[in-house]
């Protein structure tokens, strides 16, 4: 350590500390000054971080305590069963199918292939045909899928990312996009691009505003603001482009986001503020307005995630329907995400992310200039896109036209306010927060709502599990909306509550188990392991490892 002397100027200050300390040579309180100094920054670094002393202590107590040889031989034994269950599931399912592991020495026949497709698409134990199924699939009509299809084959092998070769295709995509912001009220200056779905949508909107703030804000840090009930898109966008997410508690009641916490969240270094329209667990709508206002303030923008809400809740005030102004007619609201494949009702892998302003959309874009193959530019994630999928989203979008969405809404969003005022009147289980379109969420104080889950799966619904208070779901669709749909749903769930609430303290046994297990177990890793066997598994093939 050098001594603490310093030029003349800093002598009186360093005299001072040296009789403040009764240090006799300059360079012990030197040492002891610097020391204490170093030490106060390291703690500020250790204490001021965005996850909190609390999240990475019990991490680390996690991790350590898994290198315990009991502890981590336990943790295996459990994580090999979960890995033979989920291959035996994939074995069941796939068992009237013969596996190809390598190429066919030569190629099948149109109709041999035909058949095999037919036989793989025929696996399931659900019919979502029948209107059973929780969201999934939105809407199915036999003249649009023979629309799309033979529009789907016609553009199949065209790519927008040589604009000079399909300009057309290029046109479809910026009607896509002008179409969509008109929807949300975008004016003149609002733009966007389409990407391969929400998830996309999301993570684009990240990195546009990840790097618009390091380039006019100098934030090299980034957090962004979100609803615990926000998508895990976020989440997914984070660990890309190593983004903090700040997670805010939601109202208990209304299932909207506090913003008391939610402002109290922002610091210098936020870069996004995001609210849902609605959230994908309780179909809640954040208070778009006030976090807008939040975002004017700071000088912060804000991203809408409206992938689930879609077209449905872009029109559904026309509709006949309250709800408070969430998009581009909002002051502060900088961007917007939309799944076209979902309200939208064109073929899966279609969505859109809009912009206020160019402004935005410019930094998500990705630009190469001295690539020796010359100069290359992307609008989204991938290079190559696949042009067929635009084309059968442009057709869908033509086919539909104003009047065919603003019915669907009506049909979709009257049918969810009759199955919450259905269920709302059975005893036994509670509707989460207030709905705002598709989605009615399940709990129940009495018993463990997974039985009910449990009961209705055995009838052939497929509903959504949650966590964090344990609940279930139903995503309301076109489907749902056939006759006789509905009433069976609330039948169901009036006759399956009516049984448990005979005895309600029972546990939950089988499978539905699972999940309220999964909550109960304080090191979220082990959770991340065994879904990652399940991700696993969805890939095997007989002669893997």
């Amino acid at each position: 350590m050098r001594p603490f002397s310093g030029s003349d100027c800093l002598k009186p200050v360093a005299e001072g500390i040296n009789r403040a300390f009764g240090a006799k040579e300059p360079w012990q309180v030197a040492t002891i000054t610097a020391t204490t100094v170093l030490g106060g920054v390291y703690l500020w670094t250790v204490i001021c971080q965005d996850e909190s002393l609390y999240i990475r202590g019990k991490r680390q107590f996690f991790k350590f305590a898994k290198k315990i040889p009991a502890v981590r031989r336990q943790v295996e034994v459990e994580l090999a069963k979960a890995k033979n269950d989920f291959e035996t599931e994939i074995k069941k399912n796939n068992a009237h199918l013969t596996y190809t592991e390598v190429l066919p020495e030569k190629g099948l026949s149109k109709e041999e292939i035909l058949r095999l497709v037919d036989e793989h698409l025929k696996t399931g134990h659900y019919d979502w045909r029948d209107g059973r199924v929780s969201g999934a699939v939105y809407g199915y009509k036999p003249e649009l899928v023979e629309l799309v299809t033979e529009v789907y084959g016609k553009a199949s092998y065209t790519n927008p990312l040589h604009a000079d070769l399909f300009p057309g295709v290029c046109k479809m995509e910026a009607e896509v996009v002008r179409m969509a912001c008109n929807l949300f009220h975008g004016n003149s200056a609002s733009c966007g691009t389409m990407t391969t779905g929400g998830t996309e949508s999301i993570v684009m909107a990240m990195k546009a505003f990840r790097d618009y703030a390091r380039e006019h804000k100098g934030i090299t840090k980034p957090n962004i603001v979100v609803p615990k009930t926000v998508h895990a898109a976020f989440d997914k966008g984070g660990q890309y482009f190593n983004i903090h997410v700040r997670s805010v508690d939601v109202d208990p009641e209304t299932y909207e986001v506090d913003i008391k916490k939610f402002k109290h969240a922002i610091n210098r270094n936020t870069i996004l503020l995001v609210g849902s329209a609605p959230n994908f667990p309780y179909g809640t709508i954040d208070d778009i307005e006030a976090i807008a206002a939040l975002g004017v303030k700071y000088d912060i923008p804000v991203h809408v995630d409206a992938c689930l809400g879609s077209f449905v809740v872009a029109l559904v005030r026309n509709a006949g329907y309250k709800l408070r102004p969430f998009d581009f007619e909002v002051k502060g609201v900088t961007s917007i995400s939309a799944d076209t494949h979902k309200y939208g009702f064109a073929p899966k892998g279609s969505s859109v992310i809009l912009y206020s302003d160019k402004k935005y959309k410019d930094h998500q874009f990705t630009v190469t200039t001295d690539w020796p193959g010359g100069v290359y530019g992307s609008p989204t994630v991938n290079g190559s896109r696949a042009g067929g999928i635009i084309a059968a989203c442009w057709a869908t979008m033509m086919s539909f036209g104003y009047d065919g969405y603003l019915e669907a809404t009506k049909r979709i969003v009257d049918t969810a306010r009759y199955i919450e005022r259905g269920v709302r009147d059975i005893d036994g289980i509670f509707v989460f927060g207030k709905p705002a379109t598709s989605v009615i969420a399940l709990g129940s104080n009495v018993f463990d709502i997974f039985r009910l889950a449990d009961s209705l799966c055995k009838l052939g619904w497929n509903l959504n599990s949650l966590q964090f208070p344990s609940g279930i779901h139903i995503c309301v669709t076109d489907m749902h909306t056939q006759p006789g749909v509905a009433d069976k749903f609330i039948a169901d769930v009036r006759s399956c509550t009516a049984e448990i609430m005979k005895d309600p303290g029972q546990p939950v046994v089988g499978k539905m188990a699972l999940y309220g297990m999964a909550q109960s177990i304080p090191d979220r890793s082990v959770i991340g392991e065994v879904t990652r066997l399940f991700l696993h598994s969805m890939y095997y093939t007989p002669s893997q490892k």
